[in-house]
C-alpha cells in the first residue's frame, strides 16, 4: 500500500488512512498492545505500523496478507550510536521483515559541520536496505536552525534516503506546517515527507498534507481517521 496520495483525498477522516503510520513506541509496550495495534491497522488500511525493532517480526506475522507494511526505528531516538550499529540494526530489521526503516540522523555530526560524516551514516543503512526495505531520515527538527534542517534534507537526499522526517517524538518541538514547507522545498518532488511529533487531529493533518507531507506518524491515528480529536500528549 502506498501513501503517497493527492492532496484532495485528504478531505475526509475515512481517506487518510494511507498516508498513516499507526505508532506504538513506548518502552513499555507488550505483545497485547502491539496485537492490538497491528488489529486496529488492518481494520482502517493504514499504509504501515510503526514498532520497536523487537516487535517487528510479530507484527510482520499479524499483518500478513493484510496490505499493511511494517515500519521501525534505528537508532533510535538520538541517532548517536555508530554507523555499523545503525546498519547492524537495520539489517536484523529487514530480515525480521520491516518494509520501512526509520533512522535518526546524527544530529550531533550535522550541527558539528561533518557534513561527510553524517552523509556516509545515512549512505550506510541506504545501502543496507537497498531494495529490501524503503529509508526514512528523522532530522528532529525541533533541535535545528532552518539552515540546518535543510542542510539535513540535501545529505538524506544526496544519501539516497527516500523520505525525510520531522521528529522522533522523544525530542523538543515536533511536527509543523513551516517545516514540512521547508523540507518539500529541499528534497523536491523526489522523496517523501513525512510529519511526526504531536500531530493529534484531522485539521492538523490536513494542513501538514497541504504543506508537502507524504506520509504522517501518528499515535492517534485511530482518533484522527475516526474524526475526532485524540486528547493528552504522546507521539
Amino acid at each position: 500500500m502506498t501513501a503517497d496520495l493527492n492532496k484532495e483525498q485528504a478531505g475526509e477522516p475515512s481517506r487518510l488512512a494511507a498516508y498513516f503510520d499507526h505508532t506504538l513506541l513506548k518502552q513499555d509496550a507488550t505483545s497485547d498492545d502491539i496485537s492490538r495495534l497491528c488489529e486496529e491497522a488492518r481494520q482502517h488500511r493504514f499504509a504501515t505500523v510503526c514498532v520497536n525493532p523487537f516487535w517487528v517480526a510479530l507484527a510482520k506475522e499479524l499483518l500478513a496478507e493484510s496490505g499493511v507494511g511494517v515500519t521501525t526505528v534505528v537508532g533510535f531516538p538520538l541517532g548517536a550510536t555508530s554507523t555499523a550499529s545503525k546498519v547492524a540494526e537495520a539489517t536484523r530489521a529487514v530480515e525480521d521483515g520491516a518494509d520501512e526503516i526509520d533512522m535518526v540522523l546524527n544530529v550531533g555530526a550535522l550541527k558539528s559541520m561533518l557534513y561527510e560524516k553524517a552523509e556516509q551514516d545515512i549512505a550506510a543503512v541506504v545501502q543496507a536496505c537497498a531494495g529490501q526495505a524503503k529509508v526514512k531520515v528523522i532530522i528532529e527538527t525541533g533541535q535545528l536552525t532552518d539552515e540546518q534542517k535543510v542542510k539535513a534534507c540535501e545529505l538524506s537526499k544526496s544519501a539516497g534516503a527516500d523520505f525525510v522526517k520531522t521528529s522522533t517524538g522523544f525530542g523538543p518541538g515536533g511536527a509543523t506546517v513551516e517545516d514540512i514547507a521547508l523540507m518539500r522545498q529541499t528534497v523536491g518532488p523526489e522523496l517523501g515527507v513525512k510529519a511526526s511529533g504531536g500531530v493529534r487531529d484531522l485539521a492538523a493533518v490536513q494542513r501538514l498534507i497541504a504543506a508537502g507531507a507524504t506520509r504522517i506518524g501518528a499515535s492517534s491515528s485511530v482518533a484522527i481517521v475516526s474524526g475526532s480529536c485524540a486528547q493528552g500528549s504522546g507521539y
